[in-house]
């Protein structure tokens, strides 16, 4: 029988030399731990808070991770797309996430605050009202992505393209457009504030609206 385990804090403590034990954390916070390449399969983490932990390579096939929040964790190389979709929920803040995977998973309202997302595999993902603000997405793949209303603001270094990825409502800061237009090859007259009147790629700052024609020479 699995155990329950509710409002309980787990601290500093090293699961890869004595594994967590299987079962439901419900409310429960766990700080500064290690779990690096642990097999978290079939565990259930509900309202519970990661906190200056080490989750890298951890395997999650149909882990449940309902209204989970992780703060200052390194999560590098995680399948997320191989947790449980039922109640799915997840926040960063501060994280390393590089090479992780979310490949179509339904994620609207999802925040990635501060944190690296290098080359991580956002593919078919619904991100819609998402938070990127100040992340390093360098290398990230957002491909057949519902990105409405997304917030990018202050974020760096991301390639969208905008045929192949909604962004209707989408914000980003002026010195961002260029990651939306690499494609094109326009990106100097971006930068030096050029209008492109047109064709319905219609891209919202805290200040403006930018509609860009996109001409082939």
């Amino acid at each position: 029988m699995e155990e329950i385990i509710i409002e309980e804090s787990f601290i500093n403590q090293d699961f890869i030399q004595n594994p967590i034990e299987l079962g439901e954390y419900d409310s429960c916070k766990f700080i500064g731990c290690n779990f690096q390449n642990s097999n978290l399969s079939g565990f259930k983490f509900i309202d519970c808070e990661f906190e200056e932990c080490n989750l890298s390579s951890v395997k999650m096939n149909n882990t449940s991770l309902q209204t989970i929040e992780f703060k200052g964790c390194k999560i590098l190389g995680v399948h997320f797309d191989e947790c449980n979709s039922f109640g799915l929920s997840l926040s960063f803040e501060n994280c390393q996430l590089n090479h992780s995977i979310f490949f179509q998973l339904q994620l609207p309202k999802t925040k990635f605050i501060n944190s690296k997302l290098i080359d991580v595999d956002f593919g078919e993902c619904d991100l819609r009202d998402s938070q990127f603000q100040q992340s390093d997405l360098s290398g990230a793949i957002f491909e057949n992505c519902d990105l409405q209303k997304a917030d990018f603001r202050n974020a760096n270094n991301y390639n969208l393209d905008p045929e192949k990825n909604k962004l209707k409502n989408a914000k980003f800061s002026v010195d961002g457009l260029a990651g939306l237009l690499g494609k094109y090859q326009i990106k100097e007259a971006v930068q030096k504030g050029q209008l492109f009147l047109c064709r319905y790629f219609q891209i919202s700052t805290s200040s403006f609206t930018y509609f860009f024609l996109i001409m082939n020479f």
